[in-house]
């Protein structure tokens, strides 16, 4: 079972936008946002920053309160 050490996906949601939509403001491939989303793999501390720049959140609203890491 993967920890979940993003919120990136709930964000994205509240946000209204699409992971297809990051992808494309970030100039990657869908399925590296896909796995960000589901908490397979885990964008670096340089794109975690540009996201939140992109949705307007502060760093640690995308970073699960609870995570295990």
């Amino acid at each position: 079972m993967a920890k979940k050490i993003n919120r990136i996906k709930v964000v994205l949601v509240e946000k209204g936008v699409t992971s297809k939509w990051l992808a494309e403001q970030l100039g990657k491939n869908v399925t590296t946002v896909s796995k960000w989303c589901t908490n397979d793999n885990q964008p670096n501390l340089e794109t975690l920053l540009m996201i939140a720049r992109l949705l307007n959140v502060e760093v640690q609203d995308l970073i699960a309160k609870d995570a295990e890491i």
